[in-house]
């Protein structure tokens, strides 16, 4: 072997250059694109924060907000409701819509399932008669009052209401007394409020409680919004509660405490009862029920790393504090988030801060929201490293595409050039060369790519005995082709011989059958599939209709009874080998006569279809299955059983559809009703 100077691995250092190259070019491409995003996440937070401050300053400032922040403490209780402090100084529960209003502004209702709502609260001006206000609506049919004098309420519609506080539970009934005209669009009337004793009638001396103040309205429309006798309509109630223990506080002297320090310990139920009814039109302990909004409501428009405290101020309470929920959820990689955590960022402050003094009608509160840009590295981890493995598939895939050209290519071009270089210095040395080149092996180098070609042609220039002796057998192999291509031609027209010489005395006959033998054992030593696909057609107009004709009249004389040709009525001229066209139709009928019904005919159609000459050959018999109807052209593919004759070997149809194809043709099969059609077509001159 000599030794090759550096030139000759100048490519090779060069390729491996450009691979280590490549994977430098493909990190520094995704710390690139982790550094521009980051830039980008750092930015948005900013706008983010911004509009997150817009945000909740916007939802304090509604009613709703104020409510909530009213109301810090509030909590649904599955058993009864507690009274809420109002952003108003009170609630005008003598007008249907003002009170509607009041409260769907404020969000202090209970939804229910049944879509029933229930407010309970008071009013922030402790001046306003200490009342507790209950406004809501609920489902029911047509109201039934309670006429003057009447004692027994268990025939109308009732409400009854519980309070419970500071160890002391009043309990109230109030009847409905209906004041607007039978038949107005709208019932309107009053809850006359009593002392509940737990009795379905009222005593003759009962008395309405004087503070006990509700109304009650209720429309025309259905709530399913079909009109219809008796269907429930929606009713809307205000009812105001005297609370005796709020006024004993307001008068007591001193300045007044209000909201009253036990608001949440106060316990409020309210019961709407029908005619005879064993369970209410509504409870407000009903399970299912949706709370108002609340403080806690605000973290969800907190972005990550974000926090927002508030308190009272000069109350001395610990504030309230939200934080925004880490919304990225996922495996991070240690290294990377340290990576992230790294990368600098150019402009934006990391942290911001904003203060607002909010004012309401019990105090002023202070609004302090804080933000920390440093909180996005975690969503951005997550996602880096999920990036991660794509990253790494792409190293990957360059590591392998190096490992597989190295190995594959490179080292084999290494070792092709020693042995060539070889190969050169053993000419020089030896002007025979024969005895060296002859002991040179390179036949581990070949291969289906440019190289293995390469070294397969130096392998061929030192094997060429061995190459001859291949040539000679693949020649052996295609003469057998042909031979048992031209047997299953001679075939057809042999067994057309055999039925024209029917008797068995006839010399013919004998010397018919010797041929059938000779072609028989030349035909079963090779595939013919080759020399068919290779056989070349001479194409000339044709008139297709007068071929077929003749075709069906001669059908008999080849042993296919009773076929039955359609003419068109006219010439339908194509450009064919009359021969090979004759053979593609004597195959389809011998197809079709060995699996038509016994006395039933074999029918051709020709009629003419965007450009095509259609001819349609059908027989009545069994259906082909579905997976035969394509693969029953290919070459080999026979129903015939292994105990039958040699003649059936798949053949006919493959060889119909060869001639088809290069006739500018095509060959379908097709199930039909009662039947197997076989469709040929040819373009029309």
């Amino acid at each position: 072997m000599p030794r090759l100077g550096l030139a000759a691995f100048t490519r090779r250092i060069l390729f491996r250059g450009v691979f280590l190259l490549l994977a430098l070019a493909t990190l520094a491409l995704a710390l690139v694109l982790l550094q521009d995003e980051k830039e980008r996440s750092y930015a948005n937070y900013q706008q983010g924060f911004r509009r997150t401050q817009a945000e909740v300053m916007a939802r304090l400032r509604h009613p709703a907000g104020l409510l909530a922040l009213l109301n810090p403490a509030a909590a649904a209780d599955e058993n009864a409701l507690h009274p809420l402090l109002l952003p108003y100084g009170a609630i005008d529960f003598d007008d249907q819509n003002k009170a509607h209003q009041a409260v769907e502004m404020a969000g202090c209702s209970v939804r229910f399932p049944d879509g029933s709502a229930l407010c309970v609260a008071i009013g922030s001006n402790p001046y306003a008669g200490g009342f507790i206000y209950l406004v809501g609506s609920f489902g029911a049919g047509e109201l039934v009052p309670r006429e003057r004098g009447m004692l027994d309420l268990d025939q109308v519609h009732r409400a009854r209401v519980t309070l419970v506080m500071r160890g002391e539970t009043l309990r109230w009934v109030a009847p409905f007394e209906q004041l607007s005209a039978p038949g107005a669009p709208l019932v309107r009337g009053r809850l006359t409020g009593f002392v509940d004793t737990g009795e379905p009638t009222l005593a003759p001396d009962a008395r309405p409680v004087r503070d006990f103040r509700g109304w009650l309205w209720q429309g025309r429309a259905c709530i399913d919004g079909e009109p219809r006798p008796g269907c429930a309509r929606r009713a809307f109630y205000s009812i105001r509660l005297p609370v005796e223990a709020f006024r004993e506080a307001l008068f007591s002297g001193g300045r007044p405490v209000w909201p009253p320090a036990d608001l949440e310990r106060i316990d409020v139920r309210l019961q709407v009862l029908g005619p005879g009814a064993l369970q209410p039109l509504f409870d407000s302990a009903a399970p299912g029920a949706v709370a108002p909004a609340s403080l806690h409501d605000l973290r969800k428009a907190l972005l990550p790393g974000e926090r927002l405290q508030i308190r009272k101020l000069g109350a001395g309470a610990p504030p309230l504090v939200l934080e925004g929920e880490d919304a990225s959820t996922g495996v991070t990689s240690p290294w990377i988030t340290r990576l992230i955590r790294r990368l600098p960022v150019q402009g934006g402050a990391l942290r911001a801060a904003a203060r607002e003094v909010l004012a309401t009608p019990v105090g002023q509160y202070e609004v302090l929201l804080s933000g920390d840009a440093r909180g996005v590295d975690r969503g951005l981890a997550v996602v880096a490293t999920r990036m991660s493995w794509y990253v790494a598939a792409m190293l990957g895939a360059i590591v392998l595409a190096w490992l597989v050209i190295e190995l594959g290519l490179i080292r084999r071009i290494t070792v092709l050039t020693k042995r060539a270089a070889a190969v050169s210095l053993n000419v020089q040395k030896d002007a025979r060369g024969g005895g060296r080149i002859g002991q040179l092996d390179v036949s581990d180098l070949r291969g289906a790519d440019e190289l293995g070609i390469l070294a397969g042609g130096l392998a061929d220039l030192l094997q060429r005995v061995k190459d001859d002796v291949q040539r000679e057998e693949l020649r052996a192999q295609q003469e057998r082709d042909m031979l048992q291509a031209v047997g299953h031609e001679i075939l057809s027209p042999l067994q057309s011989l055999m039925v024209l010489h029917p008797g068995q005395d006839d010399p013919a006959r004998h010397y018919v059958q010797r041929m059938q033998h000779a072609v028989r054992v030349l035909y079963g030593q090779a595939s013919p599939s080759e020399a068919l696909q290779a056989a070349d057609l001479v194409l000339a107009p044709l008139d297709l209709d007068e071929f077929l004709r003749h075709v069906a009249e001669n059908a008999a004389f080849a042993g296919i009874a009773d076929v039955r040709y359609a003419s068109p009525g006219g010439p339908v001229p194509v450009r064919a080998d009359a021969f090979s066209l004759e053979d593609v139709v004597a195959h389809v009928l011998r197809n079709a006569d060995r699996h038509r019904v016994a006395g039933s005919p074999i029918a051709i159609e020709l009629h003419e279809r965007d450009g095509q000459a259609v001819v349609r050959i059908h027989n009545q018999g069994p259906a082909v299955p579905p997976a035969m109807l394509a693969a029953m052209f290919d070459y080999g593919v026979s129903d015939a059983a292994p105990g039958e004759g040699g003649t059936r070997r798949g053949q006919g149809l493959f060889v119909a559809r060869t001639y088809l194809a290069k006739m500018g043709g095509t060959i379908q099969a097709r199930n039909e009703a009662g039947g197997v059609v076989l469709v040929l077509s040819l373009p029309r001159i």
